[in-house]
Formats: structure tokens, sequence, C-alpha cells
């Protein structure tokens, strides 16, 4: 899985969301504060000033209009008329057209004269730009500037952690690269919990430098100090074979000898090759998966010995591909003894494609459930005619996921197996085939 964010971008847009929060916030305060000043404040102020104003006419006649800085008031009757461009409008709440913020006139009818409030909102919107907006700019400024400095901090706590992952990501367990994380190089001011991580992975590191070193020596002293005795035991069966007056009972126990050594020293060659860390001591080259072909099905024939079975071989070209020669060897080799083991009789038949190989016996088959198991280690479904050790496809599917050889496999009970390795990447020499 790949992460598509690291620990600082995160903080980073977290960050970012929080400041346009906080200006949507603010621009939606504003804009109701500002709805409620001119449809509650200013038009409830009208409406209780016009009672007053009646209240007041009814007892005084000659109660004086309001006139103040943001209120102007005109009376329609018989001795006093309002301005032209008021006149028009009935009872009621109005909104005029002005240079100011807003102006609103209420109309109000009362004992055939008309009242008429104008409202001036230029004041108002100054004291609201005063004692609102600026406040609130400060506020946000505010805001910020602590959202900043928290980021601040946040980077700074998260520093140690980010380089941290640095060092992990450019890990490596060689010996040779010595690159163990050094606690000393921490930036200043790490927690406790990023100092005990890179405490804990420094001794990971260590533990697998170690088994890394520990593991190249086994497979050098391993493949050294158990191939000469089974070179040993092929020569003395060999010697053996070669003597005239040996028994046919001894000749056969000799030649199971000489063959079991023979599998053991292709076994260890494979569990030894599969053990390996990295493909540093494997030779990658050009192979014609022909040739490495020809020579394990001529293998496979000579251990079979006479059973009847025949090997068809079609070669549709040349195949070449970038790979180990051993590691290709193991893998068709495996393939075709397991088909040999599983067929008493018939045919198998293998064929070369630009695509890859496909091996096909006419053996006893297997039924879905043991297809299933096919690749676990040390499973030996019924039916081999040679016991194995059960470990020969298991090696195949791990090499085929090292290498990056796709099988697949299908088998029908009592009408044989087919297995398809296929080589992504191989060349075809059509004009080469054999």
């Amino acid at each position: 899985m790949n992460a598509k964010w690291g620990i600082q971008q995160r903080l980073v847009r977290a960050f970012l969301l929080q400041a346009l929060l906080i200006s949507i916030t603010a621009v939606i305060g504003v804009y109701a504060a500002g709805t409620m000043i001119r449809e509650v404040l200013v038009t409830r102020a009208l409406q209780e000033e016009a009672n007053y104003f009646w209240d007041q006419r009814v007892r005084n006649p000659a109660f004086t209009l309001p006139h103040t800085l943001n209120l102007t008031g005109y009376l329609d009757s018989g001795d006093s008329r309002p301005p032209q461009h008021l006149a028009s409008f009935g009872p009621g709440y109005h909104d005029l057209p002005s240079e100011a913020d807003f102006s609103t006139l209420y109309v109000t009818e009362q004992n055939g004269e008309k009242l008429y409030l104008l409202f001036d909102g230029e004041q108002v919107g100054r004291l609201a730009l005063y004692f609102g907006l600026l406040p609130l700019m400060l506020v946000l400024v505010a805001l910020y500037l602590a959202a900043w400095m928290s980021w601040r901090l946040a980077g700074r706590a998260i520093s140690p952690l980010i380089w941290l992952a640095h060092e992990v990501d450019r890990f490596d367990p060689d010996p040779k690269a010595n690159n163990l994380v050094n606690v000393d190089e921490i930036p200043s001011g790490v927690d406790r919990e990023v100092l005990a991580l890179a405490t804990a992975l420094n001794n990971l590191n260590l533990r697998i430098t170690d088994f890394v070193e520990r593991e190249h020596q086994f497979t050098r002293d391993a493949s050294h100090e158990l191939r000469s005795p089974l070179t040993v035991i092929k020569i003395a069966a060999d010697m053996l074979l070669s003597e005239q007056e040996l028994s046919q009972q001894a000749r056969n126990s000799v030649v199971r000898i000489r063959r079991n050594a023979g599998d053991m020293e292709e076994l260890m060659e494979a569990l030894l090759l599969l053990a390996r860390e990295s493909d540093l001591g494997l030779s990658i080259d050009e192979v014609c998966v022909n040739d490495v072909l020809d020579e394990e099905v001529e293998r496979t024939r000579q251990v079979i010995g006479d059973k009847p079975v025949i090997f068809e071989l079609e070669h549709d070209c040349r195949l070449y591909v970038q790979a180990s020669a051993k590691a290709l060897a193991m893998l068709l080799g495996n393939l075709l003894r397991n088909a040999a083991n599983y067929t008493d009789q018939g045919t198998i038949k293998v064929t070369l494609s630009q695509q890859g190989v496909s091996i096909e016996d006419t053996g006893v088959g297997m039924t879905e459930e043991q297809l299933g198991k096919a690749f676990t280690p040390y499973y030996r479904a019924p039916g081999a005619s040679r016991a194995g050790h059960g470990v020969g496809l298991s090696i195949v599917k791990r090499l085929s996921d090292r290498f990056s050889w796709p099988l697949q496999m299908n088998s029908e009970p009592g009408e044989g197996t087919r297995v398809r390795v296929f080589f992504p990447g191989g060349k075809c020499s059509e004009g080469e085939a054999a």
C-alpha cells in the first residue's frame, strides 16, 4: 500500500482547513450581524418611534417630529407635506436607494395623517465598522497567528519523526552499508517516545545485520560442507556400480543410493538458493529456455528409467529470457520430475512458445482440494510412483514468486495435470525454431 500524504502534508492541510473554516465563519457572522441590524433592530426601532410619536401626538398636537442624525420624520397633514420623492409611498417598510449602506422608510397612517420616518444607515454602518468589523478583523488576525504558531510548533514536534522515517527509508541490512540509526543525530527537542522508537529501531537494525551475516556464513559453509560428502557418496556409488561381481540386489540398492544422493544435491542447491537474502550471488544472463528444457527433459528420462512414459517436445521458437540459468533449471526440472512421478504410463507433452512453457501429463491428476494444496511445503498428493520429499512444487512456487514467473496449474482426476510457466519480457526467435 502506497501512502499518498505524509505527516507534514497532513498538518498543512489541517491548518489550511482550519483557516478556511475560520474565514467562512467570520463572513457568515458579519452577514448575519448586518442582517440582524437591518431587519430586526432598525425596523423595530422605527416601529417603536412611530408608536411613541402617535401617542404624544394625541396628547400634544404640536409635538415635534423626530429629527436626529440618523432619523428624520415628515408628516402629511393639512398644514405640512413630505418631500416629493417620499409622498408616493404607502404604509409599511420601504428600502430606498442611497449612497450609504442602506436607507429605510417607514410609513404609518392614523386619523387621516401619515407619518414618514426615514432612517439613514450610513452612521450605523460606520459604527458597525468601528465596533464590529475592526474587532473581528483583529480577532481573525489573532486566530491566524495562533494557527501559524501551532503549525510551527507541530512541525518542530514531528521533525524528529520525519527524520526517523527518512532514516528507516534508506535502511539496508547489508553489513557493508553500515547505516545504523545514529541516535545522536536526532534533532533537538525530541520526545521520549521518538527516542525510544529510534533506540528500538537501532537495536533491531543490529539484530538484522547480525542475522544477515549469519545467513551469509551459513549458506557459504553449508554449500561447501554438504556438497563434499554428497560428491563422495556419488563417486563411491559409481565405483560400486563398476564392479562386475556385484549382485543385482546390491546393484539396485547402489542405484537407489546414487539417485537419492543426486536428489539430495539438487534439493540442497534449491534450498540454499532460496535461503539467500538477495540475488547478488546469482548470475543473471540471457538464457535460452530451449537448451535448459532439453537438458532437464533428458535428466528426467534418466531418472524414470524404463517407466513407459513418452516425452513429446514442441518448440515454436527459441525463447530467450534474462534469468539465472540455475534457477530456471530448478524450476523446470522440478515440474518435469513432478509430472513423471505422477504418470505411471502415458505421455508428458512439453510445449514452448513465446509466452512460456507448458507441461501437460496424462497421469493420475488431482482433485480441486488437492490442487489447492499442491504448492504447500511437504504436501504429497496420493498416486506418486516415486516417493518424494513434498517440497518440489513448493520450491517451484517460491522461484516463481521470486523471479516474477507467473504459474498456472489445471488438473482433473484421472486425466492429468497441466502446468504453464509464463516468462514476461521473453524474446522469441522464430527463425531458430527447433
